[in-house]
């Protein structure tokens, strides 16, 4: 049984429809609370890369933080470091779930996505 590791938020309904889906299609998943364990830099880095998205699509753009933080205006400015760095700082800037099997990875639950990649 393929291992997936899921960094996800309990009360979101997102993460529990994707873990429900891994589970229906025979996938362990390992869970990581996000707010409280959010991905280092370095591990960032490495699912950025992995995903082959682009960083942009690691942000919650629709949660109130990135809102408060008014990041839609200040990310283009920034350098991947500085993404990077205010990613890992908070769980809360992080789109959610990130799976990986620590060679794949897919951020947010889109049903044709999970197919395509843990199917």
């Amino acid at each position: 049984m393929m291992k997936v590791t899921v960094y996800e938020y309990s009360k979101c309904s997102t993460c529990r429809n994707a873990l429900k889906w891994l589970r229906n299609k025979g996938l362990e998943p390992n869970t990581i609370p996000l707010f409280e364990q959010p991905p280092t830099a370095d591990e960032l880095r490495i699912l950025v890369r992995s995903s082959g998205l682009d960083i942009k699509k690691f942000f919650n753009t629709s949660g109130e933080v990135y809102r408060e933080m008014a990041l839609k205006d200040k990310l283009d400015s920034m350098s991947e470091d500085e993404k990077l760095a205010l990613l890992a700082s908070n769980g809360r800037l992080i789109k959610r779930p990130i799976v990986t099997d620590g060679r794949q990875v897919t951020v947010g639950f889109k049903e044709a996505d999970f197919e395509q990649v843990w199917g």
